[in-house]
């Protein structure tokens, strides 16, 4: 009888020193990136480079359209997108959709659709959370929503190193659905998806305040303080206030009354925020399941 010899885990530290194999960062989002806004130049760029891209542009005119935003009329055009979302949001959603475009699936059972659905219900989820903050205290409207989009991609990061340990870690999570992920991880793996996908967002040069909110969402105590709190801390919440879709990733559950006035948030917003949360997440599963 011949006996199947298990592969030896791979060392994720070491591995993740050298992410040369994964994916690279999308040229078009590199460029949208590196757009200043604040010039018709830079607006003008941005549409040129969306209206060549056929997905990003009709993600971002079913975007317009859908009951997520409001529209009162048919968006048809990507200009007439890009008025209706707004410059800063319209750039965040064509990275992230370039980003998560890019990804093939990787071996084992991880499907990067589910993380697209549940990162893209998150990233919604949090524009009710950011409009309760205090204007002076919101980070970049730029960053807000790519935040969302990638902050679980360490998730990505584990399943092209060690997809047999990927594949454990979500076994684990479908079966230990009463204990948060982070807990499962750190019994499995010796770095958690925060940190994976924080070292793939340095790796693509990604804004600062991009790598540290990804690295910290599950830990806000091990922030340093000043400009990298709110991103991390918003999505920390937020994971909280919606429920699960597309990636299975259970997080602990209750918000402090602390941790709203850590925003500037009244705690009393609590029930009228969750509510708003809740309705942009399911208001984005009908937006993915249309696109």
């Amino acid at each position: 009888m011949k006996v199947k010899v298990m592969p030896s885990p791979v060392n994720l530290r070491q591995a993740v020193r050298n992410l040369n194999d994964l994916p690279a960062f999308p040229v078009i989002a590199q460029k949208l990136l590196a757009l200043d806004l604040d010039s018709d130049r830079g607006e003008q760029q941005m549409l040129l480079l969306i209206g060549q891209d056929p997905l990003i542009s009709a993600r971002l005119i079913g975007l317009a359209n859908s009951p997520l935003l409001g529209a009162t009329r048919k968006i048809a055009a990507v200009k007439e997108a890009a008025l209706m979302l707004g410059l800063n949001r319209v750039k965040s959603v064509a990275t992230g959709i370039a980003v998560m475009s890019l990804v093939s699936r990787p071996p084992g059972r991880f499907d990067p659709q589910e993380l697209w659905l549940h990162n893209m219900c998150v990233a919604f989820a949090m524009l009710p959370v950011v409009r309760a903050i205090p204007a002076a205290r919101r980070p970049p409207d730029d960053l807000i929503f790519l935040a969302g989009m990638l902050h679980d991609i360490g998730y990505l990061v584990l399943a092209y190193l060690d997809p047999q340990r990927s594949d454990d870690l979500h076994t684990r999570l479908a079966i230990e659905t009463d204990r948060p992920a982070i807990e499962v991880e750190r019994e499995l793996l010796e770095i958690t998806h925060d940190e994976l996908g924080a070292e793939l967002a340095s790796h693509w040069n990604l804004p600062e305040q991009l790598v540290a909110a990804i690295r910290c969402h599950h830990k806000l105590d091990a922030q340093d303080g000043g400009e990298t709190i709110p991103l991390a801390h918003i999505i920390h919440i937020t994971e909280k206030l919606i429920f699960p879709n597309g990636l299975h990733e259970p997080v602990e559950h209750g918000i402090a009354a602390e941790e709203w006035i850590a925003l500037g948030i009244a705690p009393a917003m609590a029930e009228e925020i969750t509510a708003q949360a809740q309705e942009q997440a399911e208001q984005a599963v009908q937006f993915a399941a249309a696109t």
